[in-house]
């Protein structure tokens, strides 16, 4: 839900997975074959691994930080993990970078450029996120939201950023 002055949208749960699977859609559509699923960490680990379960491929990993300060509302240094994790040696071939979203472009830009540098034997990559923003200067290969006001996401799972296991003894008494 789009909040009136277009600052906020917030996501249940089940609005989450329906993008999802509206992204899997636009993937399936395209008719693109492609051998290995990236995801970004954190904020594509749940894209992709629906989608490799959707599409019955492997998920590799890549780890990669810039939201730490606050909660994860203040964009930092972009950190890229220089590994991959991957349960197929080392990553080749067609391969579809998820993410969750196309904010600034930073993310994205960089770990494409990284990609391309340094992973010789991927021959094919293109991007999926679930939205993108009008101020990205990256424009993904699939996507299914675009957000012409730039607002801020607010992702149902994001309770857990500032929730802390004292906080959860107290909730459950134990």
């Amino acid at each position: 839900m789009l909040t009136e002055d277009g600052k906020h949208l917030y996501v249940s749960y089940d609005e989450y997975h329906n993008l999802i699977e509206k992204l899997a859609i636009r993937i399936y559509q395209s008719e693109w074959q492609f051998d290995t699923i990236l995801c970004l960490a954190r904020g594509g680990m749940r894209p992709g691994d629906i989608l490799s379960r959707i599409f019955d491929k492997p998920l590799a990993i890549m780890s990669t930080s810039s939201y730490r300060s606050d909660a994860g509302t203040v964009q930092g240094n972009l950190d890229i993990a220089r590994f991959i994790t991957t349960p197929k040696g080392e990553i080749a071939g067609r391969v579809l970078l998820v993410d969750d979203l196309a904010d600034s472009g930073l993310t994205l830009n960089a770990v494409i450029k990284q990609l391309k540098n340094n992973y010789k034997p991927i021959s094919e990559l293109r991007s999926a996120v679930i939205w993108t923003k009008a101020m990205s200067t990256f424009t993904p290969d699939y996507s299914v939201e675009f957000l012409p006001t730039n607002p801020w996401i607010h992702q149902p799972f994001e309770s857990y950023d500032a929730l802390r296991p004292e906080q959860l003894i107290q909730k459950w008494r134990v």
